[in-house]
Protein backbone atom coordinates (compact mmCIF):
# COMPACT_ATOMS: atom_id res chain seq x y z
CA UNK A 1 0.00 0.00 0.00
CA UNK A 2 2.47 2.36 1.00
CA UNK A 3 4.16 1.85 -2.42
CA UNK A 4 1.24 2.56 -4.65
CA UNK A 5 0.58 5.89 -2.40
CA UNK A 6 4.87 6.83 -2.71
CA UNK A 7 4.11 6.00 -6.43
CA UNK A 8 0.77 8.67 -6.46
CA UNK A 9 3.13 11.04 -4.72
CA UNK A 10 5.95 11.34 -7.03
CA UNK A 11 3.29 11.02 -9.90
CA UNK A 12 0.86 14.21 -8.84
CA UNK A 13 4.60 16.13 -8.56
CA UNK A 14 4.26 16.08 -12.63
CA UNK A 15 2.51 19.11 -14.34
CA UNK A 16 1.23 16.35 -17.12
CA UNK A 17 -0.89 14.05 -14.69
CA UNK A 18 -2.13 17.34 -12.74
CA UNK A 19 -3.43 18.44 -16.54
CA UNK A 20 -4.90 15.11 -17.58
CA UNK A 21 -6.86 14.72 -13.75
CA UNK A 22 -7.85 18.46 -14.36
CA UNK A 23 -8.84 17.93 -18.10
CA UNK A 24 -10.31 14.57 -17.59
CA UNK A 25 -12.82 15.63 -14.28
CA UNK A 26 -14.14 18.68 -16.47
CA UNK A 27 -15.30 16.54 -19.24
CA UNK A 28 -16.52 14.12 -17.00
CA UNK A 29 -18.32 16.92 -15.42
CA UNK A 30 -19.84 18.66 -18.47
CA UNK A 31 -20.56 15.11 -19.92
CA UNK A 32 -22.59 14.16 -17.01
CA UNK A 33 -25.23 16.95 -16.34
CA UNK A 34 -25.86 16.94 -20.52
CA UNK A 35 -26.50 13.11 -20.13
CA UNK A 36 -29.32 13.26 -17.65
CA UNK A 37 -31.11 15.23 -20.22
CA UNK A 38 -29.99 12.96 -23.25
CA UNK A 39 -31.22 10.00 -21.48
CA UNK A 40 -34.57 11.33 -20.56
CA UNK A 41 -35.16 12.80 -23.72
CA UNK A 42 -34.37 9.35 -25.59
CA UNK A 43 -31.34 11.41 -27.40
CA UNK A 44 -28.92 9.19 -26.25
CA UNK A 45 -27.75 7.82 -29.23
CA UNK A 46 -26.97 11.22 -30.73
CA UNK A 47 -23.47 10.76 -28.96
CA UNK A 48 -23.09 8.04 -30.97
CA UNK A 49 -23.66 10.11 -33.49
CA UNK A 50 -21.44 13.04 -33.01
CA UNK A 51 -18.47 10.61 -31.95
CA UNK A 52 -18.57 9.37 -35.46
CA UNK A 53 -18.87 12.96 -36.55
CA UNK A 54 -15.85 14.07 -34.78
CA UNK A 55 -13.92 11.02 -36.15
CA UNK A 56 -14.40 12.12 -39.80
CA UNK A 57 -13.87 16.04 -38.49
CA UNK A 58 -10.44 14.73 -37.05
CA UNK A 59 -9.60 12.57 -40.04
CA UNK A 60 -10.49 15.86 -42.65
CA UNK A 61 -8.28 18.10 -40.89
CA UNK A 62 -5.14 15.56 -40.56
CA UNK A 63 -5.42 15.19 -44.13
CA UNK A 64 -5.44 18.95 -44.39
CA UNK A 65 -2.25 19.25 -42.31
CA UNK A 66 -4.10 21.34 -39.65
CA UNK A 67 -1.32 21.51 -36.93
CA UNK A 68 -4.26 22.76 -34.46
CA UNK A 69 -6.81 20.50 -35.26
CA UNK A 70 -9.70 21.07 -32.40
CA UNK A 71 -11.35 24.49 -34.17
CA UNK A 72 -12.18 22.19 -37.05
CA UNK A 73 -13.12 19.41 -35.57
CA UNK A 74 -15.06 21.40 -33.38
CA UNK A 75 -16.85 23.75 -36.16
CA UNK A 76 -17.89 20.42 -38.51
CA UNK A 77 -18.83 18.63 -35.10
CA UNK A 78 -21.21 21.30 -34.13
CA UNK A 79 -22.70 21.93 -37.92
CA UNK A 80 -23.58 18.28 -37.89
CA UNK A 81 -25.01 17.98 -34.69
CA UNK A 82 -27.80 21.03 -36.34
CA UNK A 83 -28.13 19.45 -39.40
CA UNK A 84 -28.72 15.70 -37.13
CA UNK A 85 -31.32 17.51 -35.32
CA UNK A 86 -32.81 19.27 -38.43
CA UNK A 87 -32.79 15.80 -40.27
CA UNK A 88 -34.76 14.04 -37.46
CA UNK A 89 -37.00 16.84 -36.93
CA UNK A 90 -37.93 15.56 -41.22
CA UNK A 91 -40.93 13.21 -41.48
CA UNK A 92 -39.31 11.20 -44.21
CA UNK A 93 -36.11 10.54 -42.12
CA UNK A 94 -36.77 9.63 -38.50
CA UNK A 95 -34.45 10.73 -35.54
CA UNK A 96 -32.89 7.27 -35.29
CA UNK A 97 -32.40 7.09 -39.10
CA UNK A 98 -30.84 10.10 -39.52
CA UNK A 99 -28.33 8.97 -36.72
CA UNK A 100 -26.97 6.12 -38.51
CA UNK A 101 -27.02 7.69 -41.41
CA UNK A 102 -24.54 10.33 -40.53
CA UNK A 103 -22.28 8.61 -38.61
CA UNK A 104 -21.69 5.46 -40.45
CA UNK A 105 -21.48 7.72 -43.47
CA UNK A 106 -18.90 10.11 -41.38
CA UNK A 107 -16.69 6.72 -39.70
CA UNK A 108 -16.35 5.48 -43.40
CA UNK A 109 -15.27 8.66 -44.37
CA UNK A 110 -12.87 9.19 -42.08
CA UNK A 111 -11.05 6.11 -41.88
CA UNK A 112 -11.37 5.51 -45.80
CA UNK A 113 -9.39 9.75 -45.73
CA UNK A 114 -6.85 8.02 -43.17
CA UNK A 115 -6.16 5.26 -45.61
CA UNK A 116 -5.48 7.07 -48.57
CA UNK A 117 -3.86 10.39 -47.36
CA UNK A 118 -2.26 9.93 -44.50
CA UNK A 119 1.60 10.12 -44.10
CA UNK A 120 1.63 7.98 -41.13
CA UNK A 121 3.50 4.59 -41.08
CA UNK A 122 1.03 2.91 -38.36
CA UNK A 123 -2.67 3.92 -39.90
CA UNK A 124 -4.24 0.86 -38.29
CA UNK A 125 -2.43 2.62 -35.00
CA UNK A 126 -3.79 5.61 -35.43
CA UNK A 127 -6.77 4.82 -35.93
CA UNK A 128 -7.05 2.53 -32.91
CA UNK A 129 -6.01 4.54 -30.60
CA UNK A 130 -8.37 7.64 -32.21
CA UNK A 131 -11.19 5.40 -31.66
CA UNK A 132 -10.72 3.75 -28.59
CA UNK A 133 -8.24 6.92 -26.62
CA UNK A 134 -4.82 7.13 -26.23
CA UNK A 135 -1.92 8.54 -23.97
CA UNK A 136 -2.49 11.57 -25.72
CA UNK A 137 -4.53 13.16 -22.66
CA UNK A 138 -1.49 13.22 -20.56
CA UNK A 139 0.59 15.92 -23.40
CA UNK A 140 -1.59 17.86 -22.92
CA UNK A 141 -0.55 21.29 -23.66
CA UNK A 142 -1.34 24.78 -21.25
CA UNK A 143 -3.19 26.19 -24.26
CA UNK A 144 -5.04 22.92 -24.81
CA UNK A 145 -6.17 22.64 -21.05
CA UNK A 146 -7.01 26.26 -21.35
CA UNK A 147 -9.24 25.89 -24.48
CA UNK A 148 -10.81 23.15 -22.43
CA UNK A 149 -11.17 25.02 -19.21
CA UNK A 150 -13.13 27.93 -21.55
CA UNK A 151 -15.51 25.91 -23.08
CA UNK A 152 -16.20 23.35 -19.91
CA UNK A 153 -16.96 26.63 -18.09
CA UNK A 154 -18.89 27.86 -21.43
CA UNK A 155 -21.08 24.87 -21.01
CA UNK A 156 -21.53 24.58 -17.39
CA UNK A 157 -22.32 28.35 -17.26
CA UNK A 158 -25.31 27.68 -19.85
CA UNK A 159 -26.63 24.56 -18.58
CA UNK A 160 -26.79 26.30 -15.13
CA UNK A 161 -28.08 29.54 -17.03
CA UNK A 162 -30.81 28.19 -18.83
CA UNK A 163 -31.84 25.04 -15.80
CA UNK A 164 -35.49 25.90 -15.74
CA UNK A 165 -35.90 25.80 -19.89
CA UNK A 166 -33.62 22.62 -20.03
CA UNK A 167 -36.00 21.47 -17.38
CA UNK A 168 -38.98 22.08 -18.98
CA UNK A 169 -37.68 20.69 -22.65
CA UNK A 170 -36.67 17.95 -21.03
CA UNK A 171 -39.60 16.40 -19.33
CA UNK A 172 -42.95 17.83 -21.37
CA UNK A 173 -42.08 19.31 -24.84
CA UNK A 174 -45.78 20.12 -25.37
CA UNK A 175 -46.77 21.93 -22.24
CA UNK A 176 -43.13 23.74 -23.31
CA UNK A 177 -44.23 25.13 -26.33
CA UNK A 178 -47.51 25.56 -24.95
CA UNK A 179 -46.44 28.43 -22.16
CA UNK A 180 -44.24 30.27 -25.21
CA UNK A 181 -40.86 28.48 -24.75
CA UNK A 182 -39.02 28.30 -27.84
CA UNK A 183 -38.58 24.29 -27.77
CA UNK A 184 -36.57 24.64 -31.00
CA UNK A 185 -33.94 26.56 -30.04
CA UNK A 186 -33.42 24.90 -26.96
CA UNK A 187 -32.86 21.08 -28.11
CA UNK A 188 -30.58 22.56 -30.76
CA UNK A 189 -28.33 24.10 -27.83
CA UNK A 190 -28.68 20.78 -25.77
CA UNK A 191 -27.06 19.37 -29.39
CA UNK A 192 -24.38 22.16 -29.55
CA UNK A 193 -23.12 21.62 -25.98
CA UNK A 194 -23.57 18.05 -26.89
CA UNK A 195 -20.94 18.76 -30.10
CA UNK A 196 -18.71 20.34 -27.99
CA UNK A 197 -18.15 17.67 -25.08
CA UNK A 198 -17.40 15.26 -27.55
CA UNK A 199 -14.98 17.01 -29.39
CA UNK A 200 -13.59 17.82 -25.82
CA UNK A 201 -13.63 13.87 -24.43
CA UNK A 202 -12.03 12.59 -28.09
CA UNK A 203 -8.38 12.65 -26.26
CA UNK A 204 -10.00 11.09 -23.09
CA UNK A 205 -11.97 8.08 -24.39
CA UNK A 206 -11.63 8.09 -27.76
CA UNK A 207 -15.04 8.06 -29.94
CA UNK A 208 -16.57 5.00 -29.77
CA UNK A 209 -16.64 5.17 -25.98
CA UNK A 210 -17.40 8.63 -25.80
CA UNK A 211 -21.44 7.73 -25.09
CA UNK A 212 -20.19 5.67 -21.99
CA UNK A 213 -19.30 8.88 -19.88
CA UNK A 214 -23.08 10.07 -21.62
CA UNK A 215 -24.97 7.48 -20.50
CA UNK A 216 -23.64 5.41 -17.42
CA UNK A 217 -23.60 8.71 -14.74
CA UNK A 218 -27.21 9.11 -15.40
CA UNK A 219 -28.28 5.73 -15.55
CA UNK A 220 -26.58 5.41 -12.29
CA UNK A 221 -27.68 8.21 -10.85
CA UNK A 222 -31.12 7.40 -12.12
CA UNK A 223 -31.08 4.06 -9.63
CA UNK A 224 -30.54 5.65 -6.63
CA UNK A 225 -32.52 9.35 -6.98
CA UNK A 226 -35.68 10.37 -8.60
CA UNK A 227 -35.32 14.10 -9.32
CA UNK A 228 -34.12 16.01 -11.44
CA UNK A 229 -31.87 18.05 -9.35
CA UNK A 230 -30.52 15.05 -7.42
CA UNK A 231 -30.09 12.54 -10.26
CA UNK A 232 -28.01 15.79 -12.02
CA UNK A 233 -25.93 16.21 -8.70
CA UNK A 234 -25.33 12.68 -8.27
CA UNK A 235 -24.52 11.73 -11.97
CA UNK A 236 -22.26 14.72 -11.43
CA UNK A 237 -20.41 13.31 -8.22
CA UNK A 238 -20.47 9.89 -9.65
CA UNK A 239 -18.41 11.07 -13.22
CA UNK A 240 -15.73 13.53 -11.78
CA UNK A 241 -14.73 10.51 -9.31
CA UNK A 242 -14.90 7.52 -12.10
CA UNK A 243 -12.60 9.77 -14.08
CA UNK A 244 -10.19 10.22 -11.12
CA UNK A 245 -9.71 6.88 -10.21
CA UNK A 246 -10.20 5.66 -14.00
CA UNK A 247 -7.25 7.85 -14.85
CA UNK A 248 -5.01 7.39 -11.68
CA UNK A 249 -5.36 3.47 -12.50
CA UNK A 250 -4.44 3.84 -16.17
CA UNK A 251 -1.35 5.42 -14.75
CA UNK A 252 -0.27 3.63 -12.36
CA UNK A 253 -1.00 0.08 -14.05
CA UNK A 254 -0.38 1.39 -17.53
CA UNK A 255 -3.76 0.70 -19.07
CA UNK A 256 -5.51 2.39 -21.95
CA UNK A 257 -7.14 5.96 -20.12
CA UNK A 258 -10.01 5.39 -21.83
CA UNK A 259 -10.85 1.79 -21.18
CA UNK A 260 -10.26 1.82 -18.00
CA UNK A 261 -12.37 4.99 -17.14
CA UNK A 262 -15.13 3.30 -18.63
CA UNK A 263 -14.93 0.21 -16.75
CA UNK A 264 -14.79 2.45 -13.49
CA UNK A 265 -18.04 3.72 -14.92
CA UNK A 266 -19.46 -0.24 -15.55
CA UNK A 267 -18.15 -1.13 -12.09
CA UNK A 268 -19.64 1.83 -9.97
CA UNK A 269 -22.60 1.23 -12.17
CA UNK A 270 -23.57 -2.15 -10.80
CA UNK A 271 -22.46 -1.23 -7.62
CA UNK A 272 -24.97 1.56 -7.72
CA UNK A 273 -27.44 -0.95 -9.28
CA UNK A 274 -27.64 -2.93 -6.49
CA UNK A 275 -27.98 0.01 -3.92
CA UNK A 276 -30.99 1.63 -5.75
CA UNK A 277 -32.34 -2.63 -5.47
CA UNK A 278 -31.78 -2.57 -1.76
CA UNK A 279 -33.47 0.77 -1.30
CA UNK A 280 -36.50 -0.27 -3.26
CA UNK A 281 -36.29 -2.93 -1.35
CA UNK A 282 -35.82 -5.20 -4.61
CA UNK A 283 -33.73 -7.55 -2.28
Amino acid sequence: MSTIADKLFLYFQYPFVINALIVGMLIALCSSMLGVTLVLKRYSFIGDGLSHVAFGAMAVAAVAGFTDDMPVILLITVTFAILLLRTGQNSKIKGDAAIAMISVGALAVGYLLMNVFSSSANVSGDVCTTLFGSTSILTLTKTQVGMCGVLSAVVIGVFVLFYNKIFAVTFDEDFARAVGTPVGTYNLLLAVLIAVIIVLAMNLVGSLLISALVIFPALSAMRVFSSFKSVILCSAVFSVVCAFVGIVLSILAGTPVGATVVMIDILAFAVLCGIGSLKNGGL
